[in-house]
């Protein structure tokens, strides 16, 4: 029971850093210190589908699986579980490429917001609060 329990662990891990990847810099928009976590969660998402790579915590689960007594499956985590709901057809080349678009995409607006929200405020202070900002 044990295993099982571990393997829905992975799963919802792998689903939540996955969504981290995608939307993560709205939270950084907040808490300005998350860009640490946010931007190599992004470019290390950004590899993995560039490059037909297979995330590590796939491999986690199939091995967990296996020790459940649960069959594991081929392929990576998207194509497994999203794609399937996405994509019925699977996850092909092409696919994969828009996908890592679209987190750039996505991304890249939300850190521009962000440094333009930066700039306005700094513009927005007077010369004395200038020095005072992070």
């Amino acid at each position: 029971m044990s295993a099982h329990v571990a393997v829905d662990g992975v799963l919802v891990l792998h689903l939540a850093f996955i969504a981290f990847v995608i939307v993560g810099g709205l939270l950084a928009m907040r808490w300005r210190r998350l860009v640490l976590l946010h931007a190599p969660a992004v470019v290390w998402g950004v590899f993995v589908e560039l490059t037909g790579s297979i995330c590590p915590l796939t491999f986690v689960e199939n091995r967990l699986r296996a020790a459940a007594g649960l069959s594991g499956y081929a392929g990576d985590f998207v194509g497994h579980y999203l794609m399937r709901v996405i994509y019925p057809a699977g996850l092909t080349r092409t696919t994969q490429v828009l996908l890592a678009v679209a987190v750039i995409v996505i991304n890249a607006s939300i850190y521009v917001a962000m440094l333009r929200a930066k700039q306005h405020e700094r513009r927005s202070a007077g010369p004395s609060q200038r020095f005072l900002m992070p």
